[in-house]
């Protein structure tokens, strides 16, 4: 029985035989096409807001300090946190619910009309996103908000590019 010679390692400690490719499996394929779409994306980023919206709301009542808190029971100045628990988390989880979908589903119609993975469409959708949101409140908040989720987005895209 002939035994076949083991590869030398390479100059870096690594056999200089090409890794082995495979092709995706089906399941691979339709997991991949769920996900590419957009209203998939969407409902996934608005459950997802949702949820990090009711946590910061939750956070956030609970530091909540009431006016009168000097005048008020232990009893009272709980259930005053409560209350504002509930109404900050429920305020919160709607915000970032519609932030999130939006923002998700706008990047996810400009990347496939433009059939590219970039930083322009996050920057469109963060312009898109932001000023919309915004847009109540004027021309000039639209553009501030356009502006500034654009900024926000890119720094966002670029430290989870860093990480991978």
């Amino acid at each position: 029985m002939e035994s076949k010679p083991t590869p030398s390692p390479g100059p870096e400690g690594h056999s200089k035989e090409p890794p082995t490719l495979s092709l995706p499996t089906f399941d691979d394929i339709r997991g991949q096409d769920f996900m590419n779409n957009c209203a998939i994306r969407s409902v996934f980023s608005f459950v997802g807001g949702g949820g990090l919206g009711l946590f910061m709301g939750m956070l956030l009542g609970a530091l909540d300090t009431p006016v009168h808190a000097d005048q008020m029971t232990v009893k009272q100045h709980f259930k005053h946190a409560i209350r504002q628990m509930g109404s900050r988390s429920l305020h919160s989880a709607l915000t970032f619910a519609i932030l999130g979908g939006m923002f998700a589903g706008t990047e996810c119609v400009i990347e496939k009309a433009r059939a590219k993975h970039d930083t322009t469409n996050t920057v469109v959708a963060g312009c898109v996103t932001g000023g919309v949101l915004s847009a109540r409140a004027g021309p000039k908040a639209a553009c501030f908000g356009c502006a500034g989720f654009a900024a926000f987005s890119v720094v966002i895209e670029k430290i989870f590019e860093h990480q991978n």
